[in-house]
This record gives C-alpha cells, sequence and structure tokens, in this order.
C-alpha cells in the first residue's frame, strides 16, 4: 500500500545538510550497484595514473616536510599534478606548495572536475568533512595509508562518488606511472 511505499521512498531518500541548511535530497539507489564505487586495488592503480587535479585535505606545510601529508602532495606536484592544499590547521597560513590554501573542499572552484581527494585525516575525524565532500561531488575520495571508517566510505560511494581506502597514493602512482611505463 501506500504506506509501504512512502517507508520504502523514506529509506532511499537521504538529506544532505550543508552549514545547517538542507541543500539537496539524494535518492539512493536500491541495488548495490553503489558498491562499485568502492575501489579495488587495480582500479586504484588507474585512478593513481590518470589523476591531473588532486585537493589534498589535511595537508601539512614545508616544517613538516618529513611527513606524509606534505611529502605525498609535494611528489605529486613534481610529476605534474596539479595539487590543491585543503589544510585542517595552519589557520595562518595562506599558500602551501606555492598554491593558494583553501579552508574547505567546497570553496575551490570547480570542486566536481577534482579527480581525487586525497584525505590525510584520523578515521574519527572523516565525519566532519562528510557534508563538504557530499556537496562538492569530487570524483574520488582517496583514504592515504591506514585511514579507513567503513560507514564513512559507504556514504561517499552511495552518493556516486568513488572511493580508495588505506592505500598511499605516492606508491600507487609511482607503481602504476612505472608500469605503463614499461
Amino acid at each position: 500500500g501506500g504506506a509501504e511505499e512512502a517507508r520504502e521512498e523514506q529509506d532511499r531518500t537521504v538529506n544532505v545538510n550543508v552549514n545547517g541548511t538542507s541543500m539537496a535530497r539524494v535518492t539512493r539507489a536500491m541495488s548495490s550497484s553503489w558498491r562499485s564505487n568502492i575501489l579495488s586495488a587495480s582500479e586504484a592503480l588507474e585512478v593513481a595514473k590518470t589523476c591531473r587535479r588532486v585537493a589534498v585535505l589535511g595537508i601539512k606545510t614545508a616544517e613538516k616536510r618529513d611527513q606524509p601529508a606534505y611529502h605525498v602532495p609535494e611528489y605529486l606536484q613534481s610529476c605534474g599534478v596539479e595539487v590543491i592544499p585543503v589544510p585542517v590547521y595552519y589557520p595562518d597560513v595562506k599558500e602551501i606548495l606555492g598554491k593558494p590554501v583553501y579552508r574547505r573542499i567546497g570553496e575551490i572552484p570547480r570542486p566536481d572536475e577534482l579527480d581525487v581527494v586525497d584525505v590525510f585525516r584520523r578515521p574519527k575525524d572523516l565525519h566532519q568533512h562528510l557534508d563538504d565532500l557530499l556537496a562538492a561531488k569530487p570524483k574520488c575520495v582517496w583514504l592515504q595509508s591506514g585511514i579507513a571508517h567503513r560507514e564513512f566510505e559507504e556514504e561517499l560511494a552511495m552518493n556516486g562518488i568513488k572511493v580508495v581506502s588505506s592505500r598511499c597514493l605516492l606508491l600507487d602512482h609511482q607503481a602504476a606511472t612505472r608500469s605503463s611505463n614499461l
């Protein structure tokens, strides 16, 4: 009956809130097709090989150059990838790697044209970025080595965003570009 259909529709619908305002209603597919957005190792290598525009959420400054959150984006930039810094800390910093800093993914011009958002955040801190990521709609969210959060990953995947979990973008980029140059 009507009540059952309404309940099914309610189960499929998620309200996306941005800054406390309901901005969009996103309807989930009833099938498990969203699971194809959780990428395998070979799919992750393909993303690593082809990414050209990467926002780095949680990037560190040059003072922390020994940490992956600085040297991974530095490496990507040295390979010709456009790196867009999105630090969580360092409120006074205006540039990292010679590029202007953004404070949220949604502030980046054309966020839907981001190939990857490379994430350097603890799993417990991921949810504070979920609404920003859902609204920005990057092609892929890449959680660096050691970072995984099933519910967070599934929420992104159900909303059409590809997800790579607990892999190093630098190592995968090196492996993918090395294998394509053989």
